[in-house]
């Protein structure tokens, strides 16, 4: 079996490859077996620092900081997502006064730190820390959406925008009914990768005093002791670890879905073959 990109490795590669492995899984194997050996020894796996967890008042608290991280992403997604494609839109317009300020400001909401856009609307314009985190989330993840659909855009064949202009379609017409949903497909494993940053970014709250998930944990921590901290912050990763995936694994759901629909408008559009007069 050959390949057009590499050379198929012969036995002598696929035999230093096979041991590769093989030490690379042995040293993952005891770097893993120490860093467990370590926090035995710190008593980290005592049954009466995870024993908090059978309480009702630990789950609450855990529930609402988790109920605020959805909240907030949620909001902002939902915002952030229609401001990026208008931003998209205005970013490629044919008109140099719409295009020019649109990649500025652009640029200039990509390059400062979320956190200090939450700072930012939280002292100047006096408001909440739910609005200031909300705010702050959609000011960046609209700048970071926008320059993904574009990309999804300008990947597209020329001759899709020039059909559409040719069959009588103006150009934000092209944009809307041809181009942009080609694009939102096309670059969906951004979008969601997009989506997990986004919610990962809502434990910036914990700055400005918002009760997300990293804040209720770390007060928890707090009136617990440092005895109860690596329990709280694993059990706050798996859960964000839980939440990412399951958005992961929606969002490929959604693609699949459009997928199908796709593929079988595509085969009602197909005519059905002609048979030839008999004689």
């Amino acid at each position: 079996m050959s390949s057009v990109l590499y050379d198929v490795p012969g036995p002598k590669a696929r035999r230093v490859s096979l041991i590769g492995s093989v030490v690379g899984s042995l040293v993952i194997l005891g770097l893993l077996a120490w860093i467990i050996m370590t926090l035995a020894q710190q008593g980290i796996f005592e049954g009466r620092r995870w024993a908090i967890f059978t309480r009702a008042d630990v789950w609450l608290l855990l529930g609402n900081g988790l109920g605020a991280t959805l909240t907030a992403a949620a909001l902002a997604a939902v915002i952030a997502f229609p401001l990026g494609l208008m931003l998209c839109l205005l970013r490629i317009s044919d008109v140099a006064a719409i295009r020019i300020p649109t990649r500025v400001v652009l640029e200039f909401l990509r390059g400062m730190p979320v956190v200090l856009m939450m700072f930012f609307v939280l002292l100047v314009f006096g408001t909440n820390a739910f609005t200031a985190v909300v705010a702050g989330l959609v000011l960046y993840n609209s700048a970071v959406f926008s320059e993904i659909i574009r990309a999804g855009i300008q990947s597209l064949p020329k001759g899709q925008r020039e059909a559409g202009l040719t069959i009588g379609l103006t150009s934000f017409q092209s944009r809307m009914i041809i181009e942009l949903p080609q694009a939102v497909r096309r670059m969906m494993p951004s979008l969601v990768a997009q989506l997990v940053v986004l919610l990962k970014d809502t434990s910036l709250g914990y700055i400005v005093a918002y009760g997300e998930l990293l804040r209720a944990v770390q007060v928890m921590a707090d009136f617990l002791g440092t005895a109860f901290l690596f329990p709280v912050f694993f059990v706050a990763a798996g859960i964000y670890i839980a939440v990412n995936i399951c958005v992961s694994r929606i969002a490929v759901w959604i693609e699949r879905r459009g997928t199908k629909k796709a593929a079988g408008g595509v085969a009602k559009a197909e005519p059905e073959p002609i048979e030839a007069a008999a004689p």
